[in-house]
């Protein structure tokens, strides 16, 4: 999650949704939340990604790659309905594969 302390679409995606609530679910587990508050620069790990502009941003990386992102924030129903289209496109890994 790229983040901004002031901005006010954090703060409520973090009321509404939240990284505990995020991290518990399905989804969460999947793709555990990474908050990065972006007024300090982008880690070297995430240098590679360009064209954010908006926070929240969340960005699903694999592998080092991005998947795709979910720009901006409007309420929880939109955002879980968003995640859940997001994560569909993760590679399948071994966990995936080995489901019936």
């Amino acid at each position: 999650m790229l983040e901004r302390h002031d901005c006010p679409w954090c703060r409520r995606w973090l009321r509404e949704v939240g990284q505990q609530s995020w991290n518990l679910s399905d989804l969460g587990r999947r793709a555990p939340l990474r908050r990065v508050d972006v007024a300090q620069g982008l880690p070297e790990d995430l240098r590679h990604l360009v064209n954010w502009r908006f926070t929240p941003t969340f960005v699903l990386v694999a592998d080092g790659r991005e998947v795709g992102r979910i720009i901006g924030y409007q309420a929880d129903l939109f955002f879980w309905q968003q995640a859940e289209s997001l994560l569909a496109r993760l590679p399948e890994g071994p966990e995936q594969e080995r489901r019936p």
